[in-house]
C-alpha cells in the first residue's frame, strides 16, 4: 500500500500542478467553463505561473502525494479584502483573520482516497498558525461534489455569490465559510 502525504510545493512541482489542473478541469469542469476557457489554459504558460505562485510569500501551495505520484494540490493564504467583503463591499469584523482556500484539486483517478481532506486540513493548520480563525472559498453552484466536500468540513454558504464570465459561458459561484479547526466527516 502506498503512503499518502501532504507537503509544501517547490518550484520543481509546478509542472505536475499545471498538469493536474488541466486534467481535472477537463474531466470535471469542461461543461461548466467551456472549451474556450480550457483552450486558454493550454495556451498559458501554466507551469511558469505555478512556479511564481509557489514562490509568492503570502501563498501556501501544498501538494498531495501517494507513493511517488503527485495527485493533488491546494492553494491557501490570507483572504484579500475583495474576496472576504460582502456584496456591498463591506468588510466583516474578522476580515484580517480570514483565510482563503483558493483551490483544492485532486486528479479524478486519485479521488475518494482522502487526499482532498488531508490537503484542506493541512492548509487550515497553516492558516491557523498565521492567525486566521475562519476560512472562505468559492465553489461553482453546480459543482455538487466540491460543495458536499466543504459541507462535510462544516463550511456553509454565507449568502454571497458572484458570476464569472469565461468568454463563452458564465459560472455562478457561492462563497462558503467555516471554522479552520474542523474534522472532516466521511
Amino acid at each position: 500500500m502506498s503512503i499518502a502525504a501532504v507537503r509544501p510545493a517547490t518550484a520543481d512541482d509546478a509542472g505536475e500542478i499545471a498538469r493536474i489542473q488541466r486534467e481535472t478541469w477537463r474531466a470535471a469542469y469542461a461543461g461548466l467553463i467551456g472549451e474556450h476557457a480550457l483552450a486558454e489554459l493550454d495556451a498559458l504558460d501554466a507551469e511558469r505561473e505555478w512556479a511564481l505562485a509557489i514562490e509568492h510569500p503570502a501563498t501556501e501551495v501544498l501538494i498531495a502525494t501517494e507513493g511517488e505520484f503527485t495527485v493533488g494540490f491546494c492553494v491557501a493564504g490570507a483572504a484579500p479584502e475583495g474576496e472576504v467583503a460582502d456584496a456591498n463591499g463591506e468588510l466583516p469584523e474578522d476580515a484580517a483573520q480570514t483565510g482563503l482556500i483558493a483551490s483544492v484539486l485532486v486528479e479524478p483517478r486519485w479521488g475518494r482516497r482522502g487526499h482532498a481532506g488531508r490537503l484542506l486540513g493541512t492548509a487550515a493548520a497553516h492558516l491557523r498558525d498565521a492567525g486566521c480563525a475562519r476560512g472562505i472559498t468559492w465553489v461553482a453552484q453546480s459543482d455538487h461534489a466540491s460543495l458536499a466536500f466543504f459541507r462535510r468540513a462544516g463550511w456553509k454558504p454565507d449568502g454571497t455569490v458572484r458570476t464569472l464570465d469565461t468568454g463563452e459561458t458564465t459560472v455562478r459561484e457561492v462563497r462558503l465559510t467555516g471554522a479552520l479547526d474542523f474534522a472532516l466527516v466521511e
